[in-house]
């Protein structure tokens, strides 16, 4: 630890969905009359909104935002226990975040953000443009996904701080070890996204961790040292972890050295854009059916409130056996904004055979995922996965994650048997997302696995579906602190590489191949500094130029420095920067020779610096907001 002590970690799960904030107090810092029980993993009850005029408190703050009416509300209606009457700072006036935001969504749809989250990620979109609601009409009010997520975790840091008020605690959300969770499929521009909000909700500066690491660390936490009862040297862990916007997909290896068990993060998978949003939708469609059935038109309003409605019915069915249905109810707008309401039911058959076969079929393991063929012109939005079948991509990811793990000798020895059929089978699976509440989805994935693996494969028990992610970051900030705990190695998910042009005569129409020079290998630490001594480069200055930028998930055996003939054909592209770099007035236009070196800083972000050989001149690239900004 610094000099400085930090009284509380704090955990915050950043979810689609749901978001949640755990705490615990280091026990550095507990008084001599404090036990060790003060220095627990608590899950914070959060003050919101529930309706006009009533605020109460529940574990989870719905990721929504609702944008009243001009003077829809008084300021007292959207009062908070750590606002004050008449207070003019309108960050809790102009909108409302949670449970009624959420509720809002099934009656004035045009009016409430969601999948904030999702729209991080969506590299085609300016997401730092008011485009939130999406599709909406509203001509004020509208806000960016980053500021979305800066608002729901203004909201989870006051709530924290007021909670600690209360109990004679003068805290500050800032002055805390926050830890930020981001799916581990996030690129790096996602990341810097959300770290921006936070650092501007006024939560310092959180270090981001992998959601599917989060929930194994909440599980290592759970069951403390009885986990060695359920895992052995050998075996290899598959976190499934599916939310609202996203499914995410890691594997975790089981090792021993010198009788001591340790963890490593072999292997992550690609963003998908496929989980409980693409369920809303199934469900709303198949709603819609029935009312057209019954001579009921449905708009495009009507048809957002139906996914709204679905999502919070789907919710009750799937975690409740004895509730077989629930009714659904759709406003109809007229000369008096609503003029009646159309209903029918959803029922809990409905959404188990929806969800269960639509979104997990029967597939073997060498059916990838389908693809059809684009329209020339697309509507505008997020970029959804082409097929819904959550067990095609799960396919996908253990055979790339063989691929991934056959590239390093190292990561050979460490699965041994289980790299088989071209493709790496776990022997247990960890679950995480709410809708794995409902048992049927959890059997039908441990089904497929043990079908593929032909043995039977074990479900990690003691799991927290909805609180995991939440609990796992505050264990792993505790840890980070104090050095006590179990750690997964695991460092970077991808490798990253700078592109190269290669060096070659002119030829009519045809352009210089471009090789990636591998800057940071998979699996490094963060707060690595990397150096490639023994290479030198050509960077040019005082003129635009063009800075490209990949990354791979399956080339765990490239070492700093490596070249990949191909970058186009071989990794993924993840940014392409357009930019002058700075000559001083000398030199413009000129090949100077720079030796590079590359760090992925504490929040996980990449910082490339090219360094004139001759001159001692240095420049700096790095993964930043707003189209990564040059330094």
């Amino acid at each position: 630890m610094t000099d400085k002590q930090i009284p509380y970690v704090v955990g915050i799960d950043l979810g689609t969905t749901n978001s949640a904030l755990t705490y615990s107090k280091l026990e550095s810092t507990l008084e001599s009359t404090e036990s060790r029980a003060d220095s627990r993993v608590e899950v914070l009850e959060i003050p919101q909104v529930f309706g006009p005029g009533q605020v109460g408190s529940q574990t989870t703050l719905p990721s929504f935002l609702y944008i009243p009416h001009s003077g829809e509300l008084a300021s007292a209606a959207a009062q908070l226990p750590w606002t004050s009457e008449g207070q003019s700072d309108s960050a809790y006036k102009a909108n409302v975040v949670g449970k009624w935001a959420r509720d809002r969504g099934a009656e004035v749809p045009d009016r409430v953000v969601s999948s904030a989250k999702s729209w991080l990620c969506a590299s085609q979109a300016d997401r730092q443009a008011a485009l939130l609601p999406w599709r909406s009409e509203i001509t004020e009010g509208k806000c960016s996904p980053v500021q979305a997520s800066k608002r729901y975790l203004e909201h989870l840091g006051a709530a924290f701080v007021n909670d600690r008020k209360n109990n004679g605690e003068n805290v500050s959300a800032a002055d805390c070890t926050v830890v930020l969770t981001v799916p581990a499929s996030f690129d790096e521009v996602a990341r810097a996204l959300t770290h921006a909000a936070a650092r501007d909700a006024g939560l310092g500066d959180p270090v981001l961790l992998e959601e599917p690491l989060a929930a194994f660390y909440a599980w290592l936490d759970a069951n403390d040292r009885d986990w060695r009862k359920q895992v052995q040297p050998g075996e290899v862990i598959l976190v499934c972890d599916v939310g609202g916007g996203t499914c995410d997909f890691s594997l975790i290896a089981v090792g021993e050295d010198q009788g001591q068990l340790h963890l490593e993060r072999i292997s992550v998978g690609e963003h998908l854009l496929l989980g409980g949003d693409n369920m809303d939708l199934a469900l709303a469609y198949g709603l819609k059916q029935q009312l057209e059935a019954q001579g009921r038109s449905v708009d495009h309003w009507q048809f957002l409130s139906l996914v709204a409605a679905a999502r919070s019915a789907k919710e009750r069915l799937l975690i409740t056996d004895d509730l077989a249905s629930l009714p659904i109810a759709v406003a109809s707008r007229g000369s008096s904004l609503f003029a009646g309401t159309v209903t029918t039911e959803l029922t809990r058959a409905q959404v188990l055979s929806t969800i269960v076969e639509g979104f997990l079929p029967r597939t073997r393991l060498d059916e990838m995922p389908k693809t059809r063929r684009s329209a020339g012109i697309q509507e505008f939005g997020l970029h959804y996965e082409s097929d819904a079948a959550i067990s095609r991509h799960l396919a996908r990811f253990l055979r790339r994650s063989a691929q991934n793990v056959a590239s390093n000798p190292q990561l050979q020895t460490l699965v041994g048997a289980n790299l088989q059929n071209e493709a790496l089978l776990p022997t247990a699976v960890l679950f995480n997302g709410g809708v794995f509440r409902a048992p049927a989805l959890r059997q039908r994935i441990v089904e497929l696995l043990s079908t593929w693996s032909g043995s039977s494969i074990k479900e990690l028990t003691g799991a927290d579906y909805d609180l995991a992610v939440a609990r796992g970051a505050t264990y792993y900030g505790k840890l980070r602190s104090t050095g006590r705990g179990i750690r997964v190695q695991s460092g970077t998910a991808r490798s990253y590489y700078v592109g190269l042009e290669e060096v070659a005569p002119a030829v009519p129409g045809i352009e210089p191949k471009v090789r990636g020079l591998c800057l940071v290998p998979q699996g490094t630490d963060e707060g690595t500094e990397i150096e490639l001594k023994d290479q030198q480069f050509g960077l040019v200055i005082g003129e635009p130029v063009e800075f490209r930028f990949f990354s791979s998930t399956v080339r765990a055996g490239d070492k700093p420095g490596t070249v990949v003939d191909d970058a186009a054909h071989s990794l993924d592209e993840n940014a392409q920067l357009s930019l002058t770099l700075r000559s001083d007035g000398e030199d413009e236009g000129k090949v100077i020779p720079v030796r590079l070196d590359a760090v992925v800083n504490e929040m996980g972000m990449l910082q490339v610096y090219m360094k004139d050989t001759t001159s001692g001149r240095k420049w700096n690239l790095e993964f930043n907001l707003r189209t990564h900004e040059q330094h």
